[in-house]
């Protein structure tokens, strides 16, 4: 099966590419890089034609990012995460591809991911409604939407994944690089917000699988939370308490490491619609690196290792990794 990896320079994209070595996986890219085939814009219509010849699938991960929201203009968000997701579908409808998957983001629930001042964490599946909060979150979205219709009016097998972040960069926020070491801010978003790069490939490469037989669909992916619903008022009021009730020995280890759990989590990522139909088994989880932090092992999968941090611009900021924009 020929498969078409978009965005084959970014962190997820060559994370697939390789992982696909023993298949015929075509990168292409905005940018040159040892997992990309054909460079060029999928904004440009002519070059996507010629990219989808012989295609059979298409894992869609090309995008214009939340970093790039106070460096680039909405018509880049749109040309890119709209028309661009546009070209890959009317091709893919064209040249009769089987299985298409889309990157999305857990940002196009924006403003829904914030509870007013007192209220429960939010528990977030696919049911939750979004409101986007920026021209990230309002392209992707439309994205995602486009895909649903392609599914409807063409019959194309189209799975949408809303990703947590696994980017390996610094936090955005100054408040948190300022508070936590970021070994230690990353573990503790494991329980809530965040995956580790292997598990989202092994959720596409299920996806890319599963897609013909599911016909169209939405998944939250994201690592496997230890909480219940019932957690919810206390995680916003007292995290630390509930984290000592559901991973008891994990004190012992923060103490040791000198690291603190967050006060307060406002937000919980479901994946339990992920894993029953795609049969996906996240192993990175809150336990599976604290037990990694214990034995003295780098918490990180291989695969996250071996691409390392790219960084989102050819520049650096004044304020942290980029700047911030809401």
């Amino acid at each position: 099966m020929k498969i078409l990896v978009t965005g084959s320079a970014g962190h997820l994209g060559e994370a697939l590419m390789r992982t696909w070595t023993d298949r015929e996986a075509i990168g292409l890219d905005l940018l040159d890089s040892p997992f990309t085939h054909a460079v060029g814009s999928i904004a440009d219509r002519a070059f996507v034609a010629r990219c989808m010849d012989g295609v059979e699938a298409v894992v869609h991960t090309a995008t214009l990012h939340k970093p790039h929201v106070a460096t680039h203009t909405r018509q880049d968000f749109v040309d890119t995460n709209v028309t661009g997701t546009l070209n890959l579908l009317e091709e893919a409808v064209r040249a009769g591809v089987r299985s298409f998957v889309f990157t999305s983001t857990t940002s196009v629930f924006g403003r829904a991911l914030v509870p007013p001042p007192g209220a429960p964490a939010a528990w977030v599946t696919e049911d939750v409604t979004p409101v986007p909060r920026n021209v990230y979150g309002v392209t992707k979205a439309a994205a995602e939407d486009l895909c649903e219709l392609f599914h409807r009016d063409h019959d194309l097998p189209c799975l949408i994944l809303r990703t947590s972040r696994f980017f390996p960069e610094e936090d955005d926020n100054r408040a948190t690089r300022e508070a936590y070491e970021d070994a230690n801010a990353k573990a503790n978003e494991l329980l809530h917000r965040r995956a580790d790069v292997e598990d989202v490939v092994g959720a596409h490469v299920l996806a890319l699988e599963r897609a013909p037989a599911i016909g169209f669909g939405r998944y939250v992916v994201s690592a496997t939370t230890p909480f219940t619903p019932d957690d919810l008022a206390e995680l916003s009021a007292d995290a630390p308490a509930v984290v000592r009730r559901r991973v008891p020995d994990y004190e012992e280890e923060y103490a040791r490491r000198g690291w603190r759990m967050f006060p307060s989590i406002g937000r919980v990522y479901v994946n339990e619609r992920a894993r029953e139909d795609l049969g996906w088994c996240p192993r990175f989880d809150f336990r599976h690196v604290l037990d990694r932090l214990k034995a003295g092992e780098d918490p990180r999968s291989d695969l996250a290792r071996a691409i390392g941090a790219k960084g989102y611009h050819d520049r650096t900021f004044e304020d942290g990794p980029y700047p911030v924009a809401d």
